[in-house]
């Protein structure tokens, strides 16, 4: 068996134990659907820090998620992972949020997630002065980058880089053609190649 089709094999298992888990809270068992939350929290709570920066607000909307996800549970068809059909409510619940406060998701891109992306590797093996000076404002610069970016490009390009969702699932959660996902972050990638593109050279 290859590892592609090892890592499809336990996708599957996992679909089939959340479905089962689903299931059982249909059936009243409120026990399975804490064993969602305890899977799924870090996850949920994650993706809605990329639109919110208070911690205690994200901790709220992650469990203002759930909540909705459990009251919504009967109408969960099953013809997506459940975790796909649950980011998509965590990222309703944070952009309503913040809409109903009259303000703009944020695309929290901190500095520790800006030096797992590629051009922050680049420079994470040069321990000179300089070459920490150089690394601290390329993450400068892709914070800017990434929060500058629109809405529904930034959504996209962080599912993609910080999430590693497949361009499948981030079409699901953002309820939008898969062709779609692939033009948002290609133009997200490109938008941030170009700001980053003058520190790069200057190397």
């Amino acid at each position: 068996m290859t590892p592609d089709s090892d890592q499809h094999g336990e996708e599957t298992s996992t679909s089939q134990t959340d479905l089962q888990l689903v299931r059982k809270v249909r059936n009243g068992d409120r026990s399975a659907f804490d064993l969602l939350v305890i899977k799924y929290q870090s996850r949920v709570a994650s993706i809605i820090s990329r639109y919110v920066y208070d911690s205690q607000e994200v901790m709220d909307l992650a469990q203002e998620t759930f909540v909705k996800a459990y009251r919504a549970m009967d109408r969960f068809r099953g013809d997506s992972a459940f975790y796909t059909w649950l980011y998509r409510i965590a990222v309703n619940t944070a952009k309503n949020y913040l809409e109903a406060r009259g303000r703009r998701p944020q695309g929290s891109a901190d500095s520790s997630e800006a030096e797992n992306f590629d051009d922050g590797m680049r420079l994470r093996d040069n321990a000179s002065p300089e070459g920490l000076l150089q690394r601290e404002q390329l993450q400068q610069a892709l914070r800017q980058a990434i929060s500058g970016l629109p809405e529904e490009l930034r959504s996209a390009f962080l599912l993609r880089e910080y999430d590693g969702l497949s361009y499948e699932d981030i079409a699901r959660i953002l309820e939008c053609p898969i062709g779609t996902v692939r033009s948002r972050i290609f133009r997200a990638r490109d938008a941030v190649d170009r700001q980053l593109g003058p520190l790069l050279e200057g190397r």
